[in-house]
C-alpha cells in the first residue's frame, strides 16, 4: 500500500431503492474527489448483508477500490470463507475486520466462530494468507465495553499481533487524545498506520445519539455552542465545519496517515472539507 497519505471514506448500505438511487448521486460527487478507497458498512450480526453486497458490487463494476466491512459475530467460519472469497473474486483487496455489535434478541450461544475482532484476523490470515490488506478499528477514547484504557490498547494490540495491516479510529473532536493514543501504541511497539475516523457535524441530536452509544465524547464546550444554535441548522452546520476542519488540520499538521470520513451517505460535508483541506493536492504531492 502507499506511504502517501490516504483519504478515504465511508458509505452505509441503504435499506430501500430510492435510498439507493440517492445513494449513486452521493457516490458520484464523492468519487470526483478520487478518494484511496470506499468503505462499507456492515448491519449488526449481517442486518444488512444484502445491502452491503449490492454496493459493494456497483462500487466494483465502476471500478472503484473498496473496503467492505466484515463484521464476524453470529457468523460461521464457513459463511466467512465464503464472503471472503466472493469479494476476492470481485478484485476486492482492503476489508474492515470488526467484532461488530450484538443483534437485539442474540443469546451467547449464538455468536457463532468468533467472538473478537483479534480472531477474524488470525482467520483471514490462515485461509488468505496476504491478499487482504486487514483494517481493524481503534478507540482513542477508550471503547466503552472495555473498562479502562489499558485493557483497551491491549485487545488493539491483539488485533495488531494477529496480522492487521492499518486501523481507523472511531471519530473523536479531540486531537490530543489522538496523539496520546498514537503514543501509548508506539510504547508498546504498535506501528501500523492509524488514521483517524472524522465525522462531519450537521445534525447535533442525531450526533449526541451516536456519540452517547459509542462512547464518542462531544467536549463541554462544543456541547454547549451546539445546544445554543437550537433549531438553527445553517448555524449548527456553519460551525461544525469550522471545528472539523480545524481539526483536521491539527491531525495532518500531527503527521497522521490520513483521514477517513464518514459521510453519512451525504456527500456535500465531506466535498467541502475535502476542498478547504486541499486533500486531493496532498494525495497527488
Amino acid at each position: 500500500m502507499s506511504s502517501q497519505p490516504q483519504y478515504s471514506v465511508e458509505l452505509f448500505p441503504p435499506k430501500t431503492a430510492e435510498g439507493m438511487a440517492k445513494l449513486k448521486l452521493e457516490i458520484a460527487q464523492l468519487n470526483a474527489l478520487n478518494p484511496a478507497y470506499f468503505s462499507v458498512t456492515y448491519g449488526a450480526g449481517g442486518s444488512t448483508r444484502d445491502g452491503t453486497l449490492d454496493t459493494v458490487a456497483w462500487l466494483r463494476e465502476l471500478h472503484i477500490d473498496t473496503a467492505p466491512h466484515l463484521a464476524c459475530i453470529g457468523s460461521t467460519r464457513e459463511q466467512m470463507r465464503e464472503l471472503l472469497h466472493h469479494y476476492q473474486q470481485q478484485g476486492i483487496r482492503r476489508v474492515v475486520a470488526l467484532r461488530g455489535d450484538m443483534p437485539s434478541g442474540m443469546g451467547a450461544g449464538e455468536r457463532g466462530a468468533f467472538h473478537y475482532a483479534n480472531e477474524l484476523v488470525e482467520f483471514i490470515r490462515a485461509e488468505f494468507g496476504t491478499a487482504f490488506h486487514i483494517e481493524v478499528a481503534a478507540y482513542p477514547e477508550c471503547h466503552p465495553q472495555a473498562g479502562n484504557p489499558s485493557r483497551d490498547l491491549e485487545n488493539f494490540k491483539r488485533k495488531v499481533d494477529a496480522g492487521a495491516d492499518g486501523a481507523i479510529t472511531q471519530y473523536f473532536y479531540n486531537a490530543d487524545a489522538y496523539f496520546a493514543f498514537i503514543a501509548d501504541c508506539h510504547k508498546n511497539a504498535i506501528q501500523i498506520p492509524i488514521v483517524p475516523g472524522i465525522m462531519p457535524i450537521t445534525n447535533y441530536t442525531q450526533l449526541a445519539r451516536f456519540s452517547d452509544g459509542c462512547g464518542a465524547e462531544i467536549p463541554r464546550w462544543m456541547r454547549r455552542r451546539l445546544e445554543g444554535f437550537g433549531d438553527d441548522v445553517a448555524s449548527i452546520r456553519a460551525f461544525g465545519h469550522e471545528v472539523v476542519l480545524n481539526l483536521c488540520r491539527q491531525l495532518i499538521a500531527g503527521g497522521a496517515p490520513g483521514l477517513h470520513f464518514y459521510t453519512m451517505n451525504q456527500a456535500a460535508t465531506t466535498v467541502r472539507l475535502w476542498a478547504d483541506l486541499q486533500l486531493s493536492e496532498q494525495a497527488n504531492a
